[in-house]
């Protein structure tokens, strides 16, 4: 089981202690002088580096990294795997639901893990009557909790701005009996977006996530109108309208996708600045090996390329201080967050988190929609499969070998579920391309934290 994490990060030599979470900047010798899995004793260290450093060098560094070790800051024990065991048997309680309010898109992007909102044959649109069960049957399963998310996701949803106003009516009006705080988000492809939406949005949805894939030849190629015309026209003038009535206090993130075809997505990241946008995402494609667009390993270091110039420009950014911006993953918290049990068992799909579509299924998330192995219940039945709930949470990382000696475990918690069963059919075997661009991620991240 790896202890530390050493990485190098432009010029700067970085050791992460795995378990407490301790970021250290080093010079290159205390660099050479750590282990990855165990810290060497000092005669071990004197033979191996005498022809690089000075042995007086070497000895004052080595008492020094000593007492890291003897305070508990580096290699230090990992005191989580009982609470992970421990906490099988506590009581699960739903705080978060992907109301999926209309199966039908009006574009048809080439890469849609929706079949292009269609769902694979499952469309449909959610009725208010279903929609209003569907909150109702969160609230009965949120227990004790007083916060709950509700995503309202599509195909697009903006497509019945009616039923969505109806929708968040229903939780205005009954929040205060429930003793909850409804908290509504959004995904939209903003090609609908009109005064009246964007309004009852700014007001009403505590995140808006806005589609756009950066560059407008890269955008038009993948995200294509039912007409087979590109989208770019139509999205960024209603993105800038949205950001622009956006209130001071309410999130939004431009969010894109890359693919096979423009691993350089630095270049698309640009592109959204150059458009004046300042909280930016752009996240890897999830397709299978057989579709054109699919990542593959020989994508890895041009990806990582990418990712090392968007690390430059931001710290580049930071240490002017000038026109910084947001990149959503390369958000990390040193200082303890998320909470030890978030960080073990990651999204909560399944258990904290599921997701309903227009007929009333429910399933752990959006992505598991149509596979009738993993459907939960129903919300007309009022039904859950506590088996099958159980298993997603029990799917933490002390539990998937891969992950368990892996450096990167607090950070991804695992992995996305849905991509594990669709590359490994297997919620408990990572998707390893997806871990390899994870791991390089958290790199850029640490490293962006720790120079501040």
């Amino acid at each position: 089981m790896a202890l530390i994490h050493k990485f190098k990060q432009g010029e700067n030599y970085f050791v992460l202690d795995v378990n407490s979470g301790a970021v250290h900047l080093v010079d290159e010798l205390v660099y050479d002088l750590l282990n990855v899995n165990k810290f060497l004793e000092k005669e071990e260290l004197l033979t191996l580096l005498s022809e690089k450093y000075d042995s007086e060098i070497i000895s004052e560094a080595y008492d020094e990294i000593k007492q890291l070790i003897n305070d508990d800051i580096l290699y230090s024990k990992d005191y989580y795997e009982d609470i992970a065991h421990s906490s099988m048997d506590d009581r699960d309680y739903i705080k978060a639901v992907c109301l999926n309010i209309i199966h039908g898109c009006n574009l048809r992007c080439k890469y849609c893990f929706a079949d292009e909102g269609e769902y694979h044959g499952n469309r449909g649109v959610m009725s208010l009557e279903t929609a209003q069960k569907a909150i109702d049957y969160v609230i009965k399963r949120s227990g004790p909790r007083k916060n709950i998310e509700i995503d309202l996701f599509g195909g697009e949803p903006t497509m019945i701005m009616d039923t969505i106003k109806e929708i968040v009516k229903y939780a205005r009006d009954n929040e205060q009996a429930w003793n909850k705080n409804v908290r509504f988000t959004m995904t939209t492809n903003a090609t609908l977006l009109n005064e009246d939406s964007m309004d009852f949005i700014d007001k009403e949805m505590g995140n808006i996530i806005l589609s756009l894939d950066g560059r407008k030849d890269i955008n038009d190629n993948v995200r294509i109108k039912a007409n087979g015309k590109g989208s770019y026209d139509d999205i960024v003038p209603n993105i800038k309208q949205m950001i622009k009535r956006r209130s001071k206090d309410k999130l939004y993130y431009v969010r894109g996708t890359f693919t096979h075809a423009n691993t350089d997505f630095y270049e698309d990241v640009k592109a959204m600045l150059d458009e004046g946008f300042r909280e930016l995402s752009i996240e890897p494609v999830v397709l299978g090996d057989d579709h054109n667009l699919a990542i593959t390993r020989d994508d890895l270091p041009e990806i990582f390329a990418s990712y090392d110039k968007l690390y430059e420009e931001m710290a580049s950014r930071k240490a002017s201080g000038e026109d910084e911006f947001n990149f959503y993953h390369f958000n990390i918290n040193l200082n303890g967050g998320p909470c030890v049990y978030k960080r073990i068992s990651g999204c909560g799909a399944g258990f904290e988190y599921v997701a309903i579509t227009p007929q009333g299924d429910v399933y752990p998330c959006h992505q598991f929609v149509g596979k009738e192995e993993y459907k939960l219940g129903t919300i007309f039945e009022d039904s859950y499969n506590d088996d099958l709930g159980k298993e997603f949470k029990k799917a933490h990382i002390y539990n998937k070998p891969t992950c368990k000696d892996c450096w990167a475990r607090f950070y991804c918690s695992g992995g996305c579920q849905a991509n594990n069963v669709n590359f490994n059919g297997d919620i408990n075997t990572p998707y390893d391309i997806g871990c390899e661009m994870q791991k390089k991620r958290i790199e850029c991240a640490i490293a962006l934290k720790a120079i501040d």
